[in-house]
């Protein structure tokens, strides 16, 4: 009985290692609070309305937020680079469901999963957002 307590406790001890990765890359971004609303009666967020489209929000996140509209839902996204040091070419430029970084390496993502797409060997994807709609008004936090 005493060797089944034993063996239950390692294995618990065993459980709560640390699951984050151990990149010193994916600790580009700082948490930093983000409560945007965006209303999309407003002319600079009328490309919202329509499937397979984005808009950057500057002034939110590390790098500002792309919100991007998949026709189901929407998405809000950190508009920094993960896997870069924050400099003016970690931004990211986005184009349709995609976004590019301006640095020489080009890294690509998706506005819909996050992940890289262009480069197999990055190990950060985007930082999302959650957003709420409510009425013409997304609510993007996290």
């Amino acid at each position: 009985m005493k060797s089944l307590f034993y063996l239950i406790l390692l294995a618990f001890f065993m459980s709560c290692s640390s699951n984050s990765i151990d990149n010193k890359n994916c600790k580009f971004l700082l948490d930093i609070g983000v409560n945007v609303a965006v209303n999309l009666n407003l002319p600079e967020y009328s490309q919202l309305q329509f499937t397979g489209n984005s808009v950057y929000i500057p002034n939110a996140g590390n790098g500002g937020v792309i919100v991007a509209f998949t026709g189901a839902d929407y998405l809000a996204w950190d508009a920094a680079d993960p896997n870069h040091p924050q400099s003016e070419c970690s931004v990211l430029v986005n184009s349709g469901l995609n976004a590019t970084c301006g640095c020489d390496d080009k890294n690509t993502y998706s506005l819909v999963t996050g992940a890289p797409l262009n480069n197999g060997s990055l190990q950060c994807s985007l930082r999302n957002y959650r957003v709420t709609t409510s009425g013409n008004t997304l609510l993007i936090s996290n």
